[in-house]
């Protein structure tokens, strides 16, 4: 196992005791606290991780206990809550993938013989992680590599096509896109469906490389954000909101509201979908959770790119 370089990143653990101390001290900072909602979040350790400014944190509701990782980005946490994967930036501009274990502290490094490999994505079980890769020909690709840092596999590496934003769809398949189709793969690299995403979705939107797409867990539904017509002022290029579609009748539906900005969504493979949202252009983002329906509850109140364990 690598042993942590201080250099990369630093922790600090916050203890129950010490975020009370803050608390009494400084009542009017709620900088160093996580406002979460018990009804939305688990009870485990660790139920969720975002993006504080130049840190990521992972948090509990039931110890208020927090993981503060400095110089770290990408934030994902794994299903049991018990890992941590982030992405880490070096001062020659590479990016590599690191994995923590929140209890022990010990970490790795995901090695694929790459330097340029950033936003992990855990499996529904948590055995195995996907991320973009940079790959050899020049493209963007999906990398999937199990947590022991055996069996990488670049999926479709042979295809002229970038590939962006790769989610899973099971633990044996997962999605990503190349701004027009929606490719789905099998996790020995192989694809296996492609989809125009204007057929899935309708015309109405413009999709980004960052915008992610996620199956809800019966495949009946697709969650995805993207931008829309919408004029918020102070933004320039389009708003972004989350939607979900019923693949069965195409009807799409809106799951946040108007005026709202949100540029990163996660879904957990049991529905509920965090997301990171800004009521105006260039004001500070909040962390939701939502159900299908668009039923949304507010659980950080400053954060960014958000992810969440399974219940």
């Amino acid at each position: 196992m690598t042993k942590f370089n201080i250099k990369r990143a630093s922790i600090i653990v916050f203890a129950c005791g010490l975020l009370t101390a803050c608390s009494n001290e400084n009542s009017s900072d709620n900088s160093n606290k996580a406002i979460l909602d018990t009804v939305s979040l688990s009870n485990k350790n660790f139920a969720l991780a975002y993006q504080d400014g130049n840190k990521i944190v992972a948090t509990s509701i039931d110890t208020m206990k927090q993981i503060s990782f400095g110089g770290a980005t990408d934030p994902a946490i794994s299903p049991d809550g018990n890992k941590l994967a982030y992405t880490v930036n070096d001062t020659a501009g590479h990016r590599t993938i690191w994995v923590a274990d929140m209890e022990n502290k010990s970490q790795l490094q995901l090695r694929v013989n790459n330097d340029n490999y950033y936003q992990a994505v855990w499996s529904p079980t948590g055995n195995s992680i996907a991320f973009n890769i940079f790959s050899d020909a020049k493209l963007w690709k999906i990398g999937i590599i199990k947590t022991d840092n055996t069996g990488f596999v670049i999926l479709d590496s042979k295809s002229p096509v970038n590939i962006y934003a790769p989610t899973w769809k099971s633990e044996t398949e997962l999605i990503g896109h190349d701004l027009v189709n929606l490719y789905t793969f099998n996790v020995s690299g192989k694809l296996i469906d492609t989809k125009p995403i204007s057929s899935l979705i309708g015309k109405n939107f413009s999709i980004a490389s960052s915008n992610r797409f996620f199956y809800s867990k019966d495949g009946k539904k697709l969650i995805f954000n993207a931008g829309n017509a919408d004029v918020l002022d102070g933004l320039i290029g389009p708003s972004e909101a989350i939607y979900c579609v019923d693949l069965a009748s195409k009807k799409v539906e809106r799951l946040t509201p108007k005026g709202m900005q949100v540029s990163y969504i996660f879904v957990t493979a049991d529905d509920r979908i965090f997301y990171s949202g800004a009521e105006k252009p260039f004001t500070q983002s909040k962390i939701y959770v939502s159900n299908l329906k668009g039923n949304a509850k507010l659980v950080v109140d400053r954060g960014t790119n958000p992810t969440g364990t399974l219940k």
